[in-house]
């Protein structure tokens, strides 16, 4: 009897423990509404939002960068710099500058570090701009082909698109994850939280593809 009221109480701790790691709507993700739609058909897609002088984005990609690794085949992952003002848009400007020339994948992560590690997150606008090219030149960047990306057609256009999804998916601060232009995930938890979200919601969207 005694062993039976203890297998029932350790079920129900386990029970309430599921219960309580569940991602709550609200605090964990919002549900955009209208959806926003998705770049590629079929699979899941996630994006990160992101600010390179952000500290909490900056503590995230760590285990960000771990766990992009271990997704499976039919999710789709994107970055996409958070523009929510002029000064970030001279971040987002920089990244993608740097994915026109073909350095985003080579260099994402150590300019993350250098900028939070070296000094470069104090600075502003034109300055903060200034010490990152100082910074891709000792990288062996070709600062002809950066400079030439930084103000073309192709990045400019770029810069539009991620300034109108900052407004479409409501963004007010980094990092955010979206999953299939439908959830928001909020930096409100850990950064491991964050992610632990992002798999439940990622298997939500799986079921939801699977319907007929």
């Amino acid at each position: 009897m005694a062993f039976r009221l203890l297998s029932t109480l350790s079920g129900l701790l386990i029970a309430l423990s599921a219960y309580a790691q569940s991602p709550v709507e609200g605090t964990d993700y919002i549900e955009l509404k209208p959806p926003q739609s998705v770049e590629t058909p079929g699979k899941v897609e996630v994006i990160e939002f992101f600010w390179y002088r952000c500290p909490h984005c900056y503590a995230l990609e760590p285990d960000l960068e771990a766990w992009v690794k271990r997704l499976p085949p039919d999710v789709q992952f994107r970055r996409i710099p958070g523009i929510l003002n002029e000064d970030w848009a001279v971040d987002a400007r920089i990244f993608y500058a740097l994915e026109a020339i073909g350095e985003s994948g080579r260099l994402h992560r150590p300019m993350f570090n250098a900028i939070h590690q070296q000094g470069g997150v104090r600075l502003r606008g034109d300055a903060f701009a200034k010490w990152v090219a100082d910074w891709l030149a000792k990288q062996k960047v070709d600062m002809a082909k950066y400079d030439a990306a930084l103000h073309s057609f192709s990045v400019e256009s770029k810069l539009r698109r991620a300034a109108q999804m900052a407004r479409s998916y409501r963004l007010d601060g980094v990092p955010a994850l979206s999953v299939q232009g439908r959830y928001l995930v909020l930096a409100s938890t850990s950064q491991k939280a964050m992610l632990a979200t992002t798999d439940t919601l990622i298997g939500e969207t799986r079921k939801q593809l699977a319907k007929p």
